[in-house]
């Protein structure tokens, strides 16, 4: 056999073991490629299920006329996250329970696939829902190691929920002087509170219900600096109210009874804690500490508390993703 007739036959050979490996390079270039294609999809989906339930139930927490029209937010929200090429997006479905303070979306699509047709797969049906929760909230950790007196806070907003933006300026003296009682009838100490901080943080979880230990005394936590306190300037917080207080000085203990939105202004909590300008913390019986702002009505979407049927209305709101 001459060289020439040789190399002919090995071309032919070749041919066909090339042949017989495209179906299986086919498979792992779908795998490569369409799968990840999939995944891809399932992740703008999920964006626009989430980003729909979360603007949903933060319409309805707020009494806004946007929530009646669930569906049409439904449909901005997940074709504004929607941009998948190969793919074709289905219409977003709406689970609304107004009783329940609960809505879950639903983000169907379909992705083509470039190389898994030539095993028998065209494309892959994909979907993602959302489930956000909303209500007043009953635990949660606040940015700012402090709680309120529930007596001042029915005070200055005249017992019920807040409504506008009424500034106010909260002590901490050294003797409460405005009426205020706990449960043995003797004054309260103080109209705000530090509390015991988390571990390593300037920040303090607590639930409704729960008898939490303060820091003692008048100064800051050390897990505190004023830069941080600084970052807070202007902006609206969570901050548990204490309705009860046992005990005295280290042993102080405050009965927490629900959570109000305080937008912070300024503060003055003595040596370096202070803002600029600072506020004015004169008055009768003052320690010369205080924080300025005011309370508000305000919807919290930080994911840092937890809504509860039991709560009090006290101006703030919470939503929550819980699936």
């Amino acid at each position: 056999m001459s060289f020439r007739s040789r190399s002919h036959d090995e071309r032919g050979a070749t041919a066909v073991l090339v042949a017989l490996l495209m179906v299986p390079l086919i498979g792992f270039a779908a795998l490569a490629v369409d799968i990840a294609a999939v995944y891809s999809e399932r992740q703008q989906l999920q964006n626009g299920a989430d980003a729909a339930a979360l603007a949903i139930a933060h319409d309805c927490a707020k009494g806004l006329p946007n929530c009646s029209a669930y569906q049409v937010t439904a449909d901005d929200l997940t074709t504004a996250n929607y941009d998948e090429a190969g793919s074709v997006q289905g219409a977003a479905t709406v689970d609304l329970d107004l009783a329940a303070q609960e809505v879950t979306v639903t983000n169907p699509g379909t992705q083509g696939h470039w190389f898994a047709p030539v095993l028998g797969e065209d494309s892959t049906t994909v979907s993602a829902s959302a489930t956000v929760q909303w209500g007043n909230p009953g635990s949660g950790t606040a940015v700012l190691p402090l709680a309120f007196s529930k007596c001042a806070f029915d005070a200055v907003t005249g017992g019920g929920a807040p409504t506008g933006d009424m500034p106010v300026t909260v002590t901490l003296p050294k003797k409460a002087d405005d009426g205020c009682t706990g449960s043995s009838g003797n004054p309260m100490p103080g109209a705000f509170a530090w509390l015991l901080t988390d571990p390593d943080v300037c920040r303090a979880t607590t639930d409704i219900d729960e008898t939490v230990a303060s820091d003692p005394g008048n100064s800051v936590p050390d897990e505190c600096t004023n830069e941080y306190f600084q970052n807070l300037l202007g902006k609206t917080v969570l901050l548990p109210i204490y309705e009860d207080v046992s005990g005295t000085g280290a042993g102080a203990e405050y009965t927490i009874s629900g959570y109000a939105a305080f937008t912070i202004t300024g503060y003055d909590f003595a040596s370096k804690y202070t803002s600029s300008p600072a506020p004015d913390c004169g008055g009768p019986g003052s320690s010369g500490r205080c924080i300025a702002g005011f309370f508000t009505e305000y919807v919290d979407s930080s994911g840092e508390f937890t809504p509860d049927p039991a709560a009090p209305d006290l101006g703030a709101t919470t939503v929550r993703l819980i699936a």
